[in-house]
């Protein structure tokens, strides 16, 4: 079995948007004509530069090779250009190729991807929501009361979510996030977050955990003055509390706070994550499938939290494709903790899949069909294209401001 073509689609999201503007997709076909499908989560660079940097991997790495030989082809793009080293851009590239690879290979058995990694491990996965406006709008105006700044709005859509079976949600109040992170929280910012965490609470018992998100914001000891706030509403974890860098630092949170702390959605290889285990940074781990180096890299990283007794949680801000290998790397793996979902998989998610992921009573039900257990709807991603020019998601260019 050999690779033989690649073509990639830039798909962009219609509104509300959720999972970010726009979604990069991968298709592989071998020489004998099995077809497999990936999706690259980078924001790094615009999407059409991205894909075509995916081609020229495939045309240097992939292209006449055996899709089974998982373990070569990443080392060859890997080091390729005398790197060795983790690169968050490559290996959103990387990702996207050697998800599709395991596509095929799935399909080539005639298996899911997770039985040929392991194994069934979990008959159904405890999924989570973010908590998105109730109107759906993703970007409501910031100086007008909505789910992001009001903790009674943020109330009201969290009951909800529980009415329709989720068991955990998660949400992230704590001030703006800057390319000058971190920073320490403002006085407003520790309020507002407590409020949060004390009506969610009272609103919803204990009929669902709170998962607190920061993205990256603040300094040791302003991740310590939150974390206090918030300990007496028992959050299952408080998330990237500290920029990625230092996991040394963010120890030191860990250390401090009997909240787990989660990270990951940043990180990209084996090598990042293993300063994460040593350190003792997080107890959670948040890798996304479409960034941190592919399904095989996810299985490892999994197998040294399992070591570690930390847990996976893969992270979702993409589209349905890396939800599907997100989807095969928790069936197998036995610390597996909870899987973020956008929504419920519904909307422009469902329509991108030849048959929607199943979401059901707060749990998605893993497919049993070969491969990612789905195929990408080509008309509907052909009929989307992204026509934009703004990144999948950025950064606040001036400091945050001080109370």
């Amino acid at each position: 079995m050999k690779l033989q073509d690649i073509e990639t689609f830039v798909v962009g999201n219609p509104p509300p948007r959720h999972g970010g503007q726009y979604f990069i997709f991968v298709k592989l076909v071998t020489a004998c004509g099995i077809t497999g499908y990936g999706e690259i989560y980078n924001a790094t660079f615009g999407p059409h530069l991205v894909a075509g940097m995916a081609r020229d991997v495939f045309e240097r790495q992939f292209a006449g090779e055996d899709p089974h030989h998982i373990e070569r082809l990443w080392h060859k793009t890997y080091g390729a250009g005398y790197t060795q080293r983790p690169d968050v851009t490559v290996m959103g590239v990387l990702s996207g190729l050697e998800m599709a690879c395991w596509d095929i290979i799935g399909k080539a058995a005639g298996k899911p991807a997770y039985e040929l990694l392991g194994g069934k491990v979990h008959e159904r996965l405890r999924s989570y929501t973010y908590l998105y406006p109730a109107d759906g709008d993703v970007y409501p105006d910031p100086d007008q009361p909505n789910v992001y700044n009001d903790p009674h709005m943020a109330a009201e859509v969290a009951v909800q979510a529980v009415a329709k079976g989720f068991t955990a949600v998660k949400f992230d109040p704590a001030g703006a996030y800057t390319i000058y992170d971190g920073h320490q929280p403002s006085l407003d910012d520790l309020d507002r977050s407590e409020a949060f965490c004390r009506v969610i609470r009272e609103a919803v018992g204990t009929k669902a955990d709170l998962l607190f998100g920061t993205h990256g914001q603040f300094t040791v000891s302003g991740a310590k003055r939150l974390a206090r706030r918030l300990e007496a509403y028992d959050p299952l974890w408080f998330e990237e509390p500290m920029p990625p860098e230092m996991p040394e630092q963010m120890a030191e949170v860990a250390r401090y706070t009997s909240i787990p702390v989660a990270t990951g959605e940043r990180l990209c290889t084996k090598y990042e994550f293993s300063r994460v285990l040593e350190t003792r940074a997080a107890s959670i781990l948040q890798m996304n499938l479409g960034r941190v180096g592919g399904l095989l890299e996810a299985k490892k990283i999994a197998a040294m939290a399992e070591c570690a007794s930390a847990q996976i949680a893969p992270h979702l801000y993409c589209g349905p494709l890396v939800a599907l290998a997100n989807i095969q790397i928790a069936t197998c793996s036995p610390n597996f903790l909870i899987l973020e979902s956008i929504r419920t998989f519904d909307g422009f998610f469902a329509d991108l899949l030849n048959t929607p992921i199943r979401w059901q009573d707060g749990y998605v039900v893993p497919s049993d069909e070969p491969g990612l257990g789905h195929e990408l709807n080509e008309d509907v991603a052909r009929a989307h294209p992204y026509e934009g020019t703004e990144l999948h998601l950025g950064l606040q260019e001036r400091p945050a401001a001080p109370l």
